[in-house]
């Protein structure tokens, strides 16, 4: 019987692993992008965060009357031609209630970091209060669904800039350039009235849908996310609802309750896979490839590969039913911050990191006939429970993002991986 030569034993094992071996959970399944391994949320992976309890759907729809609609745009594949595609993006809506402009919600706002963009903050500022929906998107975008804002609500209500007020739309912007042909500039207004149209309440859509399509948070996959808590009756029976839009972080800042799985996953996936190219984007051809250290690997997996670092930003919008005023409104925006950082970020120099807090527990008329209007007041003495709420509600929608979020390829074939949620349970299991 013939003998395989000494040298090639070691070839032909690899040859064997690398082609008999079923795809592992974090590679798509053949001609999607998504991945084979199911994705949950965090409380469904056993991750809790807090102590205050959920709302039946755990989202920000939990507060009656909220509402929120996704539209999608997925088209293409390969090299980037700009103004064409790939496209990798969307635009999500969130609606206080309804007839919103006849009925405003107070509503204030707190900014992080600046380096980007929500709209129409200066009037929420002056008046206290938010008249019109709210609406996520990517950065070259928002003028575009700005325009669409405006349609609708003059769909809506005829008689915007004729016998009513004019209004400036609130739109929210994070860059999905990584993944998408942000030059396209590929949302139509017709996307946007399609969202505002669609938007329901119940469960939320979460992950790569709507604004989340092209973005990355704590180098993995990133996008929508969303939470709520339900306070005790004790503290008053009130509702917290967050949902974020997620494109911010480096992968090594990541906090999952409290363990640094961003240092521990970056470790793990090191020792998997040696200092070649076999990391977690690694496919069979892979091995005629001229090796490539794993440095390299994890800048790209971080930072997304070539060019300038990009720090992302995030979008938190934060609902409740609770009686507030827009300076308690803003406060409570402020605490949103919190529940960031408990996720690991610091808010880099680059990243653009906006919160925007609304009550449904008061309305402010639109044009009041009566020189007074009476408003409930929940005194500032009684808000620590909203605080502590808004921390956690916060901190869940994030890690929601990342787990319900799948593996994409975008323009230049440039390929997020989803969090293996296998190898964070193992993470937080270590740490226990």
């Amino acid at each position: 019987m013939a003998k395989w030569p000494r040298t090639l034993i070691p070839l032909v094992t690899m040859l064997i692993l690398v082609w008999g071996a079923p795809l592992s959970e974090a590679d798509p399944a053949p001609g999607s992008e998504g991945s084979l391994e199911p994705r949950l949320r965090a409380r469904e992976l056993g991750i809790v965060v807090g102590r205050d309890q959920p709302g039946p759907f755990n989202a920000i729809t939990d507060v009656r009357g909220v509402k929120v609609g996704h539209v999608t745009l997925i088209r293409g594949n390969g090299v980037l031609k700009p103004g064409e595609g790939p496209v990798r993006t969307g635009v999500t809506v969130i609606v206080p209630r309804e007839d919103v402009w006849h009925k405003k919600v107070p509503a204030g706002a707190f900014v992080l970091n600046g380096t980007g963009e929500m709209t129409g903050l200066a009037w929420v500022a002056e008046s206290g209060f938010l008249e019109y929906p709210i609406a996520l998107t990517s950065t070259l975008n928002v003028p575009r669904v700005a325009n669409g804002v405006m349609s609708w609500m003059i769909k809506e209500y005829p008689g915007i800039g004729i016998t009513d007020d004019t209004l400036t739309p609130v739109v929210a912007e994070c860059d999905d350039s990584r993944l998408n042909d942000s030059q396209g500039r590929h949302v139509a207004e017709a996307d946007v009235i399609a969202a505002l149209d669609g938007a329901v309440s119940g469960p939320v859509a979460e992950g790569n849908v709507g604004a989340g399509t092209g973005m990355v948070s704590y180098g993995f996959k990133g996008g929508i996310g969303t939470a709520s808590r339900r306070l005790s009756e004790e503290d008053g029976g009130y509702t917290v609802g967050v949902l974020v839009n997620a494109n911010h972080g480096r992968r090594e800042e990541l906090v999952v309750a409290g363990v640094p799985v961003g240092l521990l996953y970056k470790k793990s996936q090191g020792a998997r896979f040696g200092a070649t190219q076999f990391g977690p984007s690694a496919r069979r051809g892979d091995l005629f490839r001229p090796a490539r250290p794993a440095s390299a690997i994890w800048k790209e997996a971080t930072h997304g590969g070539g060019g300038p670092q990009h720090e992302g930003s995030i979008i938190i919008i934060v609902a409740t039913d609770a009686p507030l005023d827009g300076r308690q409104l803003r406060r409570l925006a402020k605490r949103a911050a919190l529940g960031l950082a408990r996720t690991g970020s610091t808010a880099h120099h680059g990243s653009g990191d906006f919160m925007l807090a609304f009550s449904t527990g008061n309305t402010i008329p639109h044009y009041p006939r009566d020189r007074t209007y009476v408003m409930t007041h929940l005194a500032d003495t009684h808000m620590n429970p909203l605080f502590n709420a808004t921390v956690e509600a916060t901190e869940e929608a994030i890690l929601n993002a990342l787990t319900m979020a799948e593996t994409m390829v975008g323009r230049d074939s440039r390929r997020i991986e989803a969090i293996s949620l296998s190898r964070l349970r193992a993470l937080l299991a270590s740490r226990k």
